[in-house]
């Protein structure tokens, strides 16, 4: 089976050919059929984030399942399927408090000793325990969601990371209001979703900030209020002049320090600041001592704090009623031979989003 494999930072992916194991108890076998370019894969290639090599990346993708191992009951052979990049356990703390992207449980019987994946006879890490830049992959059904098939896997695999991210971050994690005030630095995938998600929540001003000006036309397209220039402008003072001294919820949508700074500096008093970027693990984000007169919050969102079997079905309603634009994300289509070109592109913002065409249905 071929898979694009990162055998360090800083290093092109290869396209090579590794051998996949059989669906274990709780897993399933699918074979990829589309799969997002996004930043937090770029940031393992960059060494931003640190990996277990060789390494298979890829956890926004959808396929169809090929064949299930014992004890699976939510899918079987010929289902078109998500597959998210968390796969909870669903009995333990925080799945009973309905906090599921936050479980931390393995639900694969698997060891170092019994990988999925084995290259030249050498263990391969997959991202997320899915490893989606591959023909094929073997995972926990519990990560898996069934969907229709009016719903094509192009957006499906959207739905998997980019869309439920940002979706998730304005409904589950900040909660916005009718009438509240929204800014969003980044207007790269997951921003244009924070951002179409706060028109849907009756934000009645969205700021976008970004560097680059078609992301900042773009923005403007799926909802957009107001747009920054932060190349041109100092983007606090900006927020805060259109917004009347600050807005009611700020997101970080890039995975900066700096950015995850401004953003809390962004909010008024009483305002929440949400990180959804992935900020490397080695940056502390410092915020002011007055946080406590402010009472300003600055909270994380992993995944749009998604309950996965909620949410990505209501999303995917909402897709088919026309309140959410997805298609409209995608940019470009690359074929699966063409990765590295992929991730350039995505690195220099020329996308929004991308696809990889990785199979066939």
């Amino acid at each position: 089976m071929q898979a694009a494999i990162l055998h360090g930072p800083q290093i092109p992916l290869e396209i090579a050919d590794v051998t996949i194991d059989e669906p274990r108890t709780g897993e399933a076998l699918v074979r990829v059929i589309a799969a997002g370019v996004c930043h937090s894969d770029l940031h393992f290639i960059e060494g931003t984030y640190p990996g277990r090599y060789p390494m298979v990346l890829g956890h926004e993708v959808a396929g169809v399942v090929e064949a299930v191992g014992p004890g699976v009951t939510n899918v079987t052979s010929g289902d078109r399927v998500i597959m998210g990049f968390v796969q909870p356990c669903g009995h333990c703390k925080v799945c009973d408090q309905g906090r599921p992207n936050l479980c931390s449980n393995s639900t694969r019987d698997r060891t170092s000793e019994q990988p999925a994946l084995l290259l030249e006879e050498k263990p391969v890490t997959q991202m997320a325990n899915v490893g989606g830049f591959a023909r094929y992959s073997v995972m926990a059904s519990s990560g898996l969601l069934k969907i229709p098939d009016s719903i094509g896997l192009d957006v499906a695999a959207l739905v998997g990371c980019s869309v439920m991210t940002g979706y998730g971050a304005v409904v589950n994690t900040a909660k916005v209001e009718p009438g509240s005030t929204v800014a969003v630095i980044g207007a790269g995938g997951v921003g244009l979703n924070i951002i179409q998600s706060a028109k849907l929540a009756g934000a009645s001003q969205i700021i976008a900030v970004d560097m680059v000006e078609h992301k900042l036309s773009t923005a403007k397209e799926f909802g957009a209020t107001d747009i920054v220039n932060a190349i041109e402008t100092d983007p606090i003072k900006a927020v805060k002049d259109l917004s009347s001294g600050g807005v009611d919820f700020s997101f970080e949508a890039i995975g900066l320090k700096i950015t995850s700074e401004q953003a809390y500096q962004m909010a008024s008093r009483g305002g929440t600041a949400v990180i959804v970027g992935m900020v490397p693990p080695t940056d502390n984000i410092e915020i002011p001592g007055r946080i406590w007169v402010e009472e300003k919050t600055l909270k994380g969102s992993f995944y749009g704090s998604a309950r996965f079997h909620v949410d990505m079905p209501r999303i995917l309603d909402l897709y088919q009623q026309g309140k959410l634009d997805i298609d409209g994300l995608v940019t470009k289509r690359w074929p699966f031979e063409q990765i590295n070109e992929a991730f350039t592109s995505l690195k220099n913002g020329e996308v929004a989003r991308s696809i990889l065409e990785i199979g066939s249905e």
